[in-house]
């Protein structure tokens, strides 16, 4: 029996896992279930899976929580719950699908206690990942990935030697902008933004998605997780997302993992690995397929990629520099402060305030992401 905490089980990733969690019960028991602020939900599946801990992040939401709650399930908020959740006795694996820097914590605290993390949460490698890396190996603590693109790579790998590996073929769907010039997307508007072609996502992803920001922080994933050069890391933009990634080997073979633009089996892979387990979530069906086409992605018009590289190769607390400034360019788009061109230039003008010393602690990461909040703030109001 997998004892597992899911943080982030109100979002979309959250929501997913706690679906395959049901699938597999006999497999699988949640023991925590943490999330930001969605009381109603986050209710509803404590009643569907009874855990031991549940926690919201905002405290006010707690607070009407608890006030209404008669069960056994304890309740936990803030961030000192969510690090107490993280370390609880009682389970063996953490899910951190919690989006944005705020996974960082919980995520490090659940390593600290000797935890394998089923990886959703790609901003905390690309804050963090010489830090995390080196704690889950030194707890012997595996992280295992959760992104379709990551798993993918995982997966193609197969007890492969890394060293094997000519390049890393990293595919993206391209967002609901694929060719469309700058011109066009001078007026884009958030809705527009959500109207993704292939997948369903929250807010922020799929933002990210359409300025190509996500696939710059999967490149910096991807360096942490395979310890592969990013030289030896591409993007390739594949529509119609069934191929989900792929390795090219030093002899010129390609491995490539296939299956539908759907979340539950790579999250289930993390769960379940190395076993695989049966599922009916739905199967590929090649005779349905009308091709599959790859492109070279257009850093013109999207250069959120190239900057996510540059900020990759200078090391230190520049990933981290790129996505707090990124998290808050997309916040304040949300909000109408900033147009959508404007969203990689909020970032590069973070990066350019921002020295990248070797090897940062978390006190210089938390400092780092304070100061490109602020900056990238700075540039939406003027």
């Amino acid at each position: 029996m997998k004892n597992i905490a899911v943080f982030g089980s109100t979002g979309s990733i959250g929501r997913q896992a706690l679906q395959v969690a049901f699938a597999h019960k006999d497999k699988i028991k949640i023991r925590v279930l943490a999330a930001n602020a969605n009381v109603r939900l986050l209710r509803e599946q404590m009643e569907q899976f009874e855990p031991d801990i549940a926690v919201l992040a905002d405290e006010s939401a707690a607070g009407r929580l608890r006030a209404d709650y008669r069960g056994k399930t304890r309740i936990l908020s803030g961030e000192e719950g969510l690090e107490e959740a993280a370390v609880y006795e009682h389970t063996d694996m953490l899910l951190a699908a919690m989006s944005g820097f705020a996974g960082l914590k919980p995520t490090l605290a659940a390593i600290g206690a000797g935890k394998d993390i089923a990886l959703a949460n790609k901003e905390t490698l690309v804050a963090a990942g010489g830090l995390v890396m080196r704690e889950a190996a030194r707890r012997g603590c595996r992280v295992l990935p959760v992104d379709s693109e990551h798993s993918a790579i995982f997966q193609a790998l197969n007890g492969e030697d890394k060293k094997n590996i000519r390049k890393i073929l990293l595919t993206a769907s391209g967002g609901p902008f694929r060719g469309m010039d700058r011109r066009a997307l001078a007026k884009a508007t958030p809705s527009d933004c959500l109207k993704h072609p292939n997948w369903r996502m929250g807010p922020k992803i799929t933002i990210d998605s359409s300025t190509l920001a996500n696939k710059g922080l999967e490149i910096i994933e991807a360096y942490w997780l395979f310890g592969v050069d990013y030289d030896n890391i591409e993007v390739i933009v594949h529509p119609q997302s069934i191929v989900h990634s792929m390795i090219e080997y030093t002899d010129g073979a390609v491995i490539a993992q296939l299956g539908l633009p759907d979340m539950k089996t790579p999250i289930q892979y993390a769960f379940s690995c190395p076993d695989r387990w049966p599922s009916d979530f739905g199967r590929l069906d090649f005779f349905q397929l009308s091709g599959l086409t790859f492109e070279r992605p257009d850093l013109e018009t999207f250069p959120a990629l190239s900057l996510a590289l540059r900020a990759g190769k200078m090391g230190g607390v520049m990933p981290c520099v790129y996505n707090a400034a990124n998290e808050q360019a997309v916040a304040d788009f949300i909000k109408g402060r900033i147009g959508y061109l404007d969203i990689p230039g909020c970032i590069e003008y973070a990066m350019s305030g921002h020295a990248a010393p070797a090897e940062p602690s978390l006190p210089d990461i938390l400092r780092a992401d304070e100061r490109a909040r602020a900056m990238a703030a700075e540039f939406s109001a003027g």
